[in-house]
């Protein structure tokens, strides 16, 4: 990774912060896209000074998708050769709240910030491979499938597990039509749940969540440094130069559950989600 260019989105804890240790430690450059400016700040700080790492950040809130596409207009301008791309952040929230564009903001934030990021960045991935880019997904999306006949959640009960399952359903089903569509271009694309372990997620519910997520929740989940180790992993591994439009689990190929394979739903998925994203 000497000298590669890494964009890693939502690491400044927890998962994201693991991976971009990881892959400082080996040598590459990281750029971060955050929320927080001070956080930001903060986590370059250390890159630079515990692994000599350069490192820079971009400001965007995901909930925001016109935020979402400066940075990578941003990335663009500054930037000629990308070799990776971590799409990690994401969110799960009990209640339906929206964006200010009126889009559900799990679905938002989990799907199509993420769908943003990647299709305005392929250019410059294509002129950078080999390059690899990592969905960071979940096994949530076992939770349930989407509906296409209502994604932005407006004429059915919401529920928060239903939510993050139908944001991380689209996210697997836009891969496997990023993968057909990078075939043979030099770069990859594979989705990969990060285990279950501690992180900030769901920091923005109620206080009864987060009450049970630490004293309850947190008592069974790992340190999230296993999932920094995968990432790096899918993102290095020389056995996976020329895999794309995978699900793992960490590090192990895994089948997805039935509902996430539809491609026939994932094609009208794709072109959803250029749509409500304003990319077509």
């Amino acid at each position: 990774m000497d000298g590669t260019l890494c964009v890693v989105t939502g690491c400044t804890s927890g998962v994201g912060w693991e991976a971009a240790k990881k892959l400082a430690a080996c040598g590459a450059s990281i750029v971060m896209v955050n929320r927080s400016a001070e956080k930001s700040e903060q986590a370059c700080g250390t890159l630079r000074k515990e692994f000599g790492a350069e490192c820079s950040y971009l400001l965007a809130d995901f909930a925001e998708l016109a935020q979402v596409r400066e940075v990578a207009d941003e990335l663009i301008r500054t930037h000629d050769r990308i070799g990776l791309l971590v799409n990690n952040i994401g969110m799960y929230s009990t209640k339906l709240t929206r964006t200010s564009d009126g889009l559900e903001t799990v679905f938002c934030v989990n799907h199509l910030a993420p769908f943003t990021l990647t299709w305005k960045l392929l250019g410059t991935l294509q002129r950078s491979g080999p390059s690899r880019i990592v969905q960071v997904n979940s096994q949530g999306h076992r939770f349930g499938g989407v509906n296409v006949n209502d994604l932005n959640w407006e004429r059915r009960h919401y529920t928060g597990l239903r939510g993050y399952g139908a944001s991380k359903t689209a996210q697997l089903l836009t891969v496997w039509e990023f993968a057909d569509r990078l075939e043979g271009s030099g770069v990859t694309i594979n989705a990969m749940h990060p285990g279950a372990v501690k992180s900030n997620i769901g920091s923005n519910n109620g206080p009864l969540y987060r009450w049970y997520k630490d004293k309850i929740l947190s008592r069974a989940l790992g340190d999230p440094s296993v999932s920094g180790q995968a990432i790096h992993y899918l993102a290095t591994a020389v056995e996976l130069a020329g895999v794309s439009g995978k699900y793992f689990n960490l590090t192990h190929m895994e089948k997805p559950a039935p509902h996430a394979l539809d491609r026939s739903v994932g094609r009208i998925v794709w072109e959803e989600s250029l749509r409500l994203a304003r990319l077509a």
